[in-house]
């Protein structure tokens, strides 16, 4: 499969929203998020991060097909649970960049693709005058009934990256599992690398 990975601008982001929405969609609703999507939500979403200054949003396509995605942008251009944590230990959250979600089909994974979106995204970030880079991930109980049998977390992969799990800053972001009548809060474990 021949995949290019590049970074979209603002206008060709919202050319793709609708694809983009979808893709999200579809990751997310597999293990660990179990993610209940919202097309109108994750429409709403895109067009927020199209408009936070230095956001880049980095497009893993198979010909015109997009495949996978991965953005980023300034931690302050975040909502108010993103920066908690860094907040209310005094951090400049105007050094930091945030990592959003990166997602790729499953059939695209194991050929690099994932290290691309961490090299656009900390390039961008150095560009912007960084001087570390953090994403959050989830976390779930390991009795939980949706785990599949074998899975195997992305940790290691973080830490050759050069990534941490920070102790101590978890936020919550409410979603809507496939299983769950509404929206539950779901604590998010930092992960932080110093660029």
């Amino acid at each position: 499969m021949a995949v290019t990975v590049r970074p979209l601008t603002g206008d060709q982001i919202l050319a793709a929203v609708d694809d983009l929405a979808a893709l999200r969609m579809t990751v997310f609703a597999e293990w660990p998020y179990l993610y209940d999507g919202d097309p109108a939500y994750e429409a709403r979403y895109l067009r927020e991060f199209v408009a936070a200054p230095d956001g880049i949003l980095v497009a893993a396509c198979d010909g015109d097909r997009i495949v996978g995605a991965a953005t980023a942008s300034p931690m302050q251009a975040q909502k108010a649970e993103f920066r908690a944590p860094f907040e209310a230990r005094g951090l400049d959250v105007s050094r930091l960049f945030y990592f959003g979600e990166s997602v790729l089909l499953s059939a695209y994974r194991g050929q690099g693709i994932g290290n691309a979106f961490f090299d656009h995204r900390e390039a961008q970030a150095r560009k912007c005058g960084a001087d570390a880079a953090t994403f959050a991930a989830v976390i779930r109980q390991a009795e939980h009934p949706d785990r599949p049998e074998g899975y195997v977390p992305l940790d290691g992969f973080w830490r050759k990256r050069g990534y941490e799990p920070v102790a101590g800053f978890v936020t919550e972001l409410d979603w809507k599992d496939h299983r769950d009548a509404k929206e539950t809060p779901k604590p998010m474990q930092y992960w932080l690398r110093l660029l």
